[in-house]
């Protein structure tokens, strides 16, 4: 698993996600706001971009990765984020947040225990906020290729939606000096979930749901759960 997650944060910055990322952090950011949330934890908080933004809005917030390489960019911003899973947390949130496609990362099968964990971190009337694409965003949106390339390297992407399921190649020349170049290759996979696989999730009650544009009209879904209903 490392090895994938590694691929992505080591090609991130090709991927052409800057706007979109902050688009939906500027989102969340607002919910948290609007809710009075004074704790939040980042599930796959990458580099701790929002975990910065919260931050400076007065949220106390922590963040976890299971990419070392993620968590460590992290943790040189002098941010408090742990390379660990959401069943690993022990502490207590008012919220928690997973963005840009986190929960779409995460098998079907894996999906009740993740959210059993997510409500083991919140308090009491705690609330979970999370996007996931829709059926539309992976197969008019996502499938296809693209590549991207910079000083410090190339990457070209071919992603397919089938069963749903996309499956991305990610081929990675990550530049060593003038005459050498290091070939990393990874296919990373995501799910679809139904807006009713992820109600009937057993541990959380969706109370809001709303559709998202990103790339396209309602590519995205954003959710919002709440513990205690």
């Amino acid at each position: 698993m490392s090895s994938v997650l590694d691929i992505y944060a080591k090609s991130e910055h090709l991927l052409g996600i800057e706007e979109s990322t902050q688009i939906l952090h500027s989102v969340f950011l607002t919910l948290l706001e609007d809710e009075g949330i004074g704790s939040v934890l980042d599930i796959g908080c990458g580099r701790g971009s929002f975990m910065r933004q919260a931050e400076a809005a007065g949220i106390a917030c922590s963040g976890i990765d299971l990419s070392p390489l993620m968590a460590e960019a992290a943790q040189q911003k002098g941010l408090d984020v742990t390379c660990k899973n959401i069943c690993e947390v022990s502490g207590r949130y008012e919220a928690a947040v997973a963005i840009f496609d986190v929960l779409n990362f995460i098998p079907p099968n894996a999906l009740v225990p993740f959210f059993q964990c997510v409500a083991d971190v919140l308090s009491e009337e705690g609330i979970f906020i999370v996007d996931v694409n829709s059926e539309y965003g992976f197969s008019d949106v996502a499938q296809g290729s693209m590549s991207a390339e910079d000083d410090h390297g190339f990457l070209s992407v071919n992603a397919i939606y089938e069963n749903e399921q996309l499956w991305s190649e990610f081929t990675l020349f990550e530049r060593q000096d003038d005459t050498r170049y290091i070939k990393f290759q990874e296919t990373i996979v995501q799910y679809y979930h139904s807006l009713e696989t992820l109600r009937n999730n057993g541990a959380l009650k969706l109370v809001e749901d709303h559709p998202l544009s990103l790339y396209d009209v309602d590519d995205k879904m954003l959710l919002i759960f709440k513990k205690g209903q």
